[in-house]
């Protein structure tokens, strides 16, 4: 409870509570945008929080988690199309395929290290990708849309509202468990692992068994959170798979503080709530926030959680 209070850490917990009373003020202000504009953060914090696993935690730079949040859009998109509105089948549907799909494409991947483990996922990203794209019957490259959202016991994804709420709720249980599997014998080899492979495994310890789960894992709540964003959009598309995607989730670990609890939600708000603004203020948006990214990863290395940290610490307040 104590570190609760430290202004690094109080920060981030007081914007997830200000998110969870922020759709009962838009409805007063009847402007249901932010509703629908702060739920696709939290699903894509969710995302960037599964990637932070392998990526922070383990070191592995994947370029192809993008697949499965499209496998988890699908996930929900198929069985709709068949007339199977069940969010437990949709849910267990997206783990079984994800952990299959991540823990074959992680074990593969595995054998190699650097650009050719990025190039490997992108790879198995892009074949998700043309899979997708040739099945003509489920809309192909148009993507398809979803006939009925997810039903968990009377519970609909079918609003931006449900799927704010339970996306809210699923991002606060996973900081707190990624919390403290950051501080686990697990989390504390895999972090021994990205910082030096060779003493870990010189110990005794199967650093690639450790990775390879950290990878699957990562898979797997990347699907949870492409099952939202489906229900969240009504649609699903092949673009969902693109390398962009995977890109854009790398960018908000980096920003929000790689291998940080809270820095996944920081990066994901600041990325996509960056890219709102300058939307708004100029057409050519895309060269400054390029920019923007660029002098935020050459100035702080640690992303917005060191920053935080830092900041209150030289103020002596952390």
């Amino acid at each position: 409870m104590k570190n609760l209070l430290r202004p690094a850490l109080l920060i981030p917990v007081l914007l997830l509570l200000a998110l969870a009373v922020l759709p009962p003020i838009a409805a007063g202000l009847d402007d249901n945008f932010w509703v629908a504009f702060f739920a696709r953060v939290l699903v894509y914090a969710i995302a960037a929080s599964a990637l932070n696993i392998a990526l922070g935690f383990g070191g592995l730079v994947s370029l192809g988690h993008a697949l499965f949040i499209g496998i988890g859009m699908y996930s929900v998109s198929l069985p709709a199309y068949y007339g199977v509105s069940s969010g437990w089948v949709h849910l267990g549907a997206c783990v079984l395929v994800c952990a299959v799909v991540g823990g074959f494409t992680g074990l593969i991947s595995l054998r190699t290290s650097g650009i050719a483990f990025i190039m490997i996922t992108l790879a198995f990203a892009q074949m998700g990708y043309f899979v997708i794209v040739s099945l003509k019957q489920y809309g192909g490259d148009d993507g398809m849309g979803i006939a009925a959202a997810s039903d968990f016991f009377g519970l609909q994804l079918k609003t931006p509202l449900a799927v704010y709420y339970c996306a809210w709720g699923l991002l606060v249980a996973l900081t707190y468990w990624v919390m403290r599997l950051r501080a686990s014998p697990f989390g504390m080899a895999l972090r021994a692992g990205r910082q030096n492979s060779r003493r870990v495994m010189s110990v005794g310890l199967a650093l690639q068994r450790y990775q390879l789960a950290a990878y699957t894992l990562s898979a797997v709540l990347c699907g949870v959170a492409g099952m939202l964003l489906a229900n969240l959009n009504a649609y699903a598309s092949p673009s969902s798979m693109a390398w962009t995607v995977s890109g854009e989730l790398i960018v908000m670990v980096v920003l929000g503080g790689l291998g940080s609890v809270f820095g996944p939600f920081l990066g994901a708000l600041a990325f996509l709530g960056t890219e709102e603004v300058l939307k708004a203020a100029t057409e050519h948006w895309m060269a400054v926030f390029g920019l923007a990214i660029l002098a935020v990863a050459m100035l702080g290395k640690t992303g917005l959680a060191g920053w935080l940290q830092n900041r209150f610490a030289k103020d002596g307040t952390a």
